[in-house]
């Protein structure tokens, strides 16, 4: 990469596709710096530590994949917008895995106010108001369905099911058939 033109932004973007080759863990100034041959100290003018520049890489996800999944699940309800959500979660993961790896980042509340975090968060619940979940119950799904996208796709990247049958496809669309028949079922007793 050349120097010329280096950016607060071309510098996120270029840590994010590091972070996609190397791994988010890995993924700091000074191999930026090594990538664009520059000294790492001239990065600090874009980003002022590497928590900062991890909370870049981590912000530009949230608002990609955002885009990503607003995109796959406009005009659709039910199971439709379920499966095309989830499907957008696994592709990207696949995809992506750094990148994937950075939604996962702790941002502080500034962060976390103005990220695409609230987008994700309000597309999860527009898709429940298709099972008619009040509060409680939605919240409970909501981290249901995060919890069962994170942890699936992060054992499909790590090889976890790569070792039996059946595929893990299959595994995925009968998960998808089991979450969408939980959800209209949703215990809504206290």
């Amino acid at each position: 990469m050349a120097r010329v033109g280096l950016t607060t932004e071309g510098l996120i973007r270029a840590g994010a596709e590091t972070a996609d080759e190397i791994g988010f863990e890995r993924t700091t100034p000074t191999e930026l710096a090594r990538r664009f041959g520059v000294r790492t100290a001239s990065l600090y003018s874009h980003v002022r530590n590497a928590h900062d520049l991890k909370t870049g890489i981590a912000l530009f996800a949230l608002e990609e994949l955002a885009d990503r999944a607003s995109e796959a699940v406009a005009g659709r309800a039910g199971k439709d917008a379920l499966t095309a959500f989830a499907n957008v979660y696994r592709d990207y993961a696949l995809e992506h895995p750094g990148r994937f790896a950075a939604t996962r980042f702790p941002l502080d509340a500034e962060a976390a106010a103005s990220s695409a975090g609230a987008r994700h968060s309000q597309m999860s619940r527009a898709i429940l108001r298709g099972y008619h979940l009040a509060e409680p119950h939605q919240t409970h799904a909501v981290r249901l369905l995060g919890s069962v996208f994170s942890g699936f796709v992060a054992l499909e990247a790590s090889g976890g099911f790569s070792h039996s049958a059946p595929d893990s496809q299959e595994s995925w669309t009968e998960i998808l058939d089991a979450l969408d028949a939980l959800l209209r079922t949703w215990p809504t007793a206290s």
